[in-house]
């Protein structure tokens, strides 16, 4: 290595006043020309995924000092969804993934660092912090804090977060269960730290980021506070010192090749309906072509190989100790495409190391859970740009459906509807005026979803909204609708009683009504004020781009 980042701000008599600086920080002069390692995490004590990282953090800089470099701990903010969900709050979630990614970047460039660690986990702050590393291209490692174990019960019963909480309400709110049942799933739900335990959009984002390449083998099933998660978080800070001085980047690694792998074990997992969006924006910022349209091409021709939770029967716990990611691409067989890997070895090689799997956990090709992946990709009149179903999470007897529209321009009033029980068997519930621009934000609707199903109403209720859903969330449900409701979108003309009828074996997404009256009815249509008129979210209402392109940020 001839020469560093780094060497802008620690060599050379004219950087005196910056070497003075970091001596101020404490950093040894005999460190100075090491490679200066950011180890960027997003700690804290608001959320069960991230409690558990000043732990990681000690192994990383552990890692850095054995294998020869220096780091610095910078912070970077986390928003939980389950706790942002169903108010106000829920508007800032995906917005900060483009604050994480900026933030990342500006570190990075104002100190000329030569590495980043970047130690992560929940929902945006891991696609945050990838887009960062594709967006910078210098030489960067993921570290994911590791998913949560499920609860203990009697006889057997293990307690998760969604169906033990959001599903739980709407069965308490039903008289299906009382509040002493209600109150012991609160207090077994959420165990310790962790993201939470099923296929949701954390967990499935950590998969995708070992998969694609980014992290090392193991990382994105190991368990929180769990040993191997410390060995791991060692090994992550000795490898990105190799990789500093071997000059490996990003982008060597991000390779269509690698978004490829892992839209398909996103599929073959049923994993979240969200990873549309990230991997959409990751892609972007690694200047790779990744089409919407890619997602259901592979769909197509990647059986789902696995029933997890919350569609299924399987944790996470379950999945690591079959055989976790290694073990999915082992079953993939020839579907998978060879890519470099941070690890070192290439994703066949590592493949070719994997033992026997899991058989029950981790279906063959030839005796998969379902024929086709877990991700659809509608179109039709009401989505011409596209729309997301988690088919996976899908009852054979809902994969069509007609019905009628039951119309709502905010998720309140979806929700105050669903509980006092005006939404009925036979009923589309349509919730717009969420996407991106209208929301803003393209809330997570996770609260009326889990309420269809605890309601009895998953097999007899359709959801549709230009807004988005939990990786938590199941039944028919379908989200990302483009172009949404704020923009003229269609899905801003249904009225109730509407006929709407859902294909999703077709991809078909339709308002059966005729043109004439949709003319009449745009003629008349009116932009709403927006929700939001002040402080960051109005900005990023602005320049946020449609859910079909990722939701980032782009000025016009």
């Amino acid at each position: 290595m001839t020469s560093k980042r780094s060497d802008a701000i620690t060599r050379g008599f004219e950087r005196a006043p910056h070497r003075a600086l970091l001596l101020g920080t404490g950093l040894p002069r005999s460190e100075m020309g090491k490679p200066l390692i950011g180890i960027a995490t997003s700690f804290t004590d608001l959320i069960p995924g991230h409690i558990g990282m000043r732990d990681l953090e000690r192994f990383i800089e552990k890692g850095v000092h054995t294998g020869g470099g220096y780091s610095f701990l910078f912070g970077i903010p986390g928003v939980c969804d389950g706790i942002a969900m169903g108010h106000k709050g829920m508007h800032y979630s995906l917005a900060t993934r483009e604050l994480i990614a900026d933030m990342v970047e500006s570190i990075a460039e104002a100190h000329r660092l030569d590495g980043l660690v970047l130690l992560t986990n929940c929902d945006k702050i891991t696609p945050g912090m990838l887009m960062a590393a594709a967006r910078l291209d210098i030489p960067s490692i993921v570290v994911t804090a590791g998913p949560m174990q499920t609860g203990t019960g009697r006889e057997g019963r293990r307690y998760s977060f969604v169906t033990d909480t959001f599903e739980a309400m709407a069965r308490f709110k039903a008289g299906a269960i009382d509040e002493q049942e209600l109150t012991m799933c609160e207090d077994r739900a959420c165990p310790g730290a962790g993201s939470c335990q099923g296929l949701f959009t954390a967990n499935t984002m950590a998969i995708l980021t070992e998969t694609l390449g980014m992290s090392l083998v193991g990382c994105g099933t190991a368990l929180a506070v769990s040993s191997l998660k410390r060995r791991l978080a060692f090994a992550s800070g000795e490898r990105i010192v190799d990789l500093v001085r071997e000059n490996i980047t990003p982008r060597q690694v991000l390779t269509r090749a690698a978004f490829e792998n892992a839209i398909r074990v996103d599929l073959a997992l049923g994993g979240s309906s969200n990873t549309v969006l990230h991997l959409l924006s990751i892609a972007r910022e690694a200047e790779v072509d990744v089409p919407l349209e890619l997602f259901d091409e592979l769909s197509r021709t990647t059986p789902q190989l696995a029933s997890m939770n919350p569609g299924g029967k399987h944790f996470m716990e379950d999945l690591d100790v079959a055989g976790g990611v290694s073990g999915v691409l082992s079953q993939l067989g020839d579907l998978v495409l060879d890519n470099p890997t941070l690890s070192g070895p290439s994703l066949k090689e590592i493949v070719s190391a994997v033992p026997p799997v899991d058989e029950a956990v981790i279906h063959p090709l030839s005796d998969p859970v379902r024929a086709e992946g877990g991700i659809a990709i509608l179109r039709g009149n009401l989505a011409p740009d596209g729309a997301v179903v988690k088919q996976s999470g899908v009852s054979d007897k809902m994969m069509q459906f007609e019905g009628r529209a039951r119309c709502f321009d905010s998720e309140e009033q979806a929700m105050e509807a669903l509980m006092d029980g005006q939404v009925v068997a036979g009923d589309v519930v349509v919730i717009r005026y969420e996407g991106p621009k209208g929301g803003p934000g393209m809330r997570e609707m996770l609260a009326p979803t889990a309420t269809l199903m605890g309601l009895g109403l998953g097999d007899s209720v359709a959801l549709i909204t230009d807004g988005r859903f939990s990786g938590g969330t199941r039944g028919p449900c379908i989200g990302h609708i483009s172009p949404e409701a704020m923009v003229g979108g269609l899905i801003a003309l249904v009225e109730d009683g509407d006929t709407i009828r859902l294909n999703i074996p077709q991809r078909r997404l339709e308002l059966l009504v005729d043109d004439a009256v949709l003319a009449d009815r745009r003629a008349s249509w009116q932009r709403p004020e927006p929700k939001i008129k002040k402080g960051w979210l109005s900005r990023y209402a602005a320049v946020v781009t449609s859910a079909n392109t990722g939701a980032v940020c782009q000025a016009d």
